[in-house]
């Protein structure tokens, strides 16, 4: 099955594009969302230099009906947002395609990376069209490409993880020191090593499989 890349450029008079393009040093991730009826929930980490501004720009802006931080540090907040108006949400479940998180988003731009069938990415792009979102597809990879097992940002925290000692026997790097190195939160640091390390044993679990399957019957002895 296809591994596709997409770059969104979000519209203005959207949340995210207009706060996003108005602090374009700030990083916005989208840790899980649900689309409503009318309404967009979602759980999103921001970092930024300074956080002050940008909260209340989010505040202020009138397609956000709520902004509620549940976890702050000095340079990174995570907020539960309520939003009027989630056209990104909204195209992905008109054309049933689910978005995996995160989704980063920086200067109006939003980074998308998806698993799905060649007919169900024109599905995505009529939809995106249809919401006034233009995109360009960056890359496409067919399901046997070792590269498609894992993102690019998921190959970075492996690689993080493996170079500060969290798998080694006895372990030297705490989920916490890791986390804290990467830039990202504890919990969004655990989520996402569970995430490849079930992409790998999957992987892994298929192979072996295979040639099991494959390998020829024994012999019976002369």
């Amino acid at each position: 099955m296809p591994h596709a890349r997409l770059k969104i450029t979000l519209p203005d008079r959207t949340w995210i594009g207009d706060v996003s393009s108005e602090f374009p040093e700030a990083t916005f991730r989208v840790l899980a969302a649900i689309p409503g009826e009318d309404v967009g929930f979602a759980l999103v980490e921001l970092t930024a230099p300074d956080l002050v501004p940008v909260l209340e720009s989010m505040v202020d802006h009138e397609a956000l009906s709520s902004v509620e931080p549940l976890h702050h540090e000095s340079s990174r907040v995570v907020t539960q947002i309520e939003t009027t108006a989630p056209l990104l949400l909204f195209s992905a479940r008109a054309s049933g395609v689910p978005i995996e998180p995160p989704v980063v988003i920086e200067d109006s731009v939003a980074t998308v990376e998806l698993l799905l069938p060649h007919e169900k990415l024109s599905e995505l792009g009529e939809q995106l069209d249809r919401f006034g979102l233009a995109y360009t597809l960056e890359s496409v990879r067919d399901g046997a490409d070792r590269d498609r097992l894992l993102s690019d940002r998921q190959r970075e925290l492996l690689a993080a993880a493996i170079e500060h000692g969290y798998y080694d026997v006895p372990r030297n790097c705490s989920l916490t020191e890791l986390a804290e190195e990467f830039g990202i939160a504890k919990s969004t640091c655990s989520e996402m090593l569970h995430r490849i390390e079930s992409a790998i044993i999957e992987q892994f679990y298929e192979h072996e499989s295979g040639l099991e399957s494959a390998s020829p019957p024994p012999m019976d002895p002369a």
